[in-house]
């Protein structure tokens, strides 16, 4: 059936991927797939909803002096 790569199986594809995609867009194509797995981790533990909707901070009530005439 299916078994897994051997180190020379996975060198074969290590180079493919290093000549198709060159050597700027390989730690690119790293950092989204390591972005993509840390927004999976949060949407299953639930932070992403938070992150989503965050809370609404209290409105700062302007400070009225009372007495003061700025006319």
């Amino acid at each position: 059936m299916f078994h897994m790569p051997t180190l020379p199986e996975l060198l074969i594809i290590l180079a493919i991927i290093f000549v198709l995609f060159g050597a700027s867009r390989i730690p690119e194509a790293g950092k989204a797939l390591g972005a993509g797995i840390r927004n999976f981790k949060k949407a299953l533990s639930g932070e992403l909803e938070e992150e989503e909707n965050p809370k609404k901070l209290p409105e700062k009530k302007e400070d009225t002096k009372e007495g003061t005439n700025t006319t």
